[in-house]
């Protein structure tokens, strides 16, 4: 199971000192080498491959960190440095934050891939209402240490459609489209936007992960560095996909997918995708209801034209798409392959019975 690390530290003459590295998403590496004296940071030395302008700003950092107390938040660490720096000073390929972040990792009060061992559930077919049961309780196990951090993929047979959790059913859902296709309505606990979803039609998956991951990381910035690893499993495929903030994905083409996030009062954490792979546009706008307004700032006017299956983009077959993404995932951080245990999907079953399959969750936002 998944544990607290302790801090890396490196040795040298004067004694044991922490040591914190931080790759910054699609920039360049800082590295921190600092000792704790009295509570307090002190003989900080900033480093990496990063720019900085003028020389002397390095310094400034340096002395900005020096003093400050060890609980320091990542947003106590990134103001003191912003306030250091002398006007006019240019960071190239990180930030202020990018420095917190750093430092964090030194404390070990933020963690990197590297620090966990992960796991890999493939798909297995279950009902939607199990699938969004078990967001929940996989969560909440990986938040308690009980599980590892897990990527499980999702599959299913039921023609569905989920809601965020923040989403009104009347709003989002079109009873009779519902009623002609015989579709299955089940609100998650994440927010974002509805998801069709049929047999076969989609890529979705759900990634249960320490909050230490994402520490002073931003909300916003936390998407696309889950995501990192999708991103280069999509260019093996040939395909170049990027973040549209604040949580869809596409390519020149369109958009392929969303995401949704939830962060659990006990530590864990839901980071969760669905990608169109081939999507019957026709049905999902009968059974959605998907305005104007939605669409006013997407440069479209169709809701079809959001929806830009893989399967048109790769020529490939599903499966083939899903076990790439588990072989990029599973090389970029020694993921071991996992399964549902008896006792998890017993839980999560018991909660479709109290919660997620009630109508009392469904209605909660009419």
């Amino acid at each position: 199971m998944t544990s607290q690390p302790t801090p890396e530290t490196h040795n040298d003459d004067a004694g044991t000192r922490l040591h914190g590295e931080y790759k910054v998403p699609g920039g360049k590496l800082v590295v921190v080498d600092l000792d704790v004296v009295d509570g307090r940071f002190a003989n900080v030395s900033l480093s990496g491959d990063f720019f900085l302008e003028p020389d002397e700003a390095l310094q400034d950092i340096n002395g900005a960190l020096t003093g400050l107390p060890e609980t320091s938040t990542a947003a106590d660490i990134a103001a003191s440095v912003s306030s250091g720096l002398p006007e006019g000073a240019t960071l190239f390929g990180f930030s202020a934050e990018a420095v917190a972040i750093t430092v964090r990792r030194a404390l070990s009060k933020a963690t990197s891939w590297a620090d966990h061992q992960w796991d890999v559930i493939p798909p297995s077919v279950l009902p939607t209402h199990v699938n969004v049961a078990l967001d929940e309780v996989l969560t909440e196990e990986v938040g308690a240490g009980l599980r590892n951090p897990t990527l499980r993929f999702w599959d299913w047979e039921e023609p569905s459609v989920v809601i965020g959790s923040f989403q009104s059913v009347k709003n989002e859902v079109d009873p009779q489209g519902v009623a002609r296709h015989g579709i299955t309505v089940v609100r998650r606990i994440s927010g974002g936007g509805a998801m069709f979803m049929e047999a076969g039609n989609c890529i979705t998956y759900s990634l249960y992960l320490p909050q230490t991951l994402v520490d002073g990381i931003s909300f916003a910035d936390s998407y696309a560095f889950l995501d990192a690893w999708v991103m280069a499993a999509l260019e093996k495929l040939g395909i170049t996909a990027y973040y549209v903030p604040l949580n869809d994905i596409a390519t020149d083409q369109g958009k392929i997918g969303g995401a949704a996030q939830k962060r659990l009062a006990n530590g864990g954490m839901l980071h969760h995708v669905t990608m169109s792979y081939d999507i019957d546009a026709d049905k999902m706008v009968e059974v959605l209801r998907i305005g104007k307004e939605k669409l006013s700032d997407k440069g479209t006017r169709s809701a079809k034209k959001r929806v830009d299956p893989l399967r048109r983009q790769t020529g490939m077959a599903r499966a083939a798409i899903l076990q790439a993404m588990q072989d990029v995932f599973t090389e970029r951080y020694g993921a071991s392959e996992s399964v549902l245990t008896e006792a998890e999907l017993a839980e999560a079953r018991k909660r479709v019975d109290s919660k997620f399959g009630t109508s009392e969750w469904l209605n909660r936002v009419p």
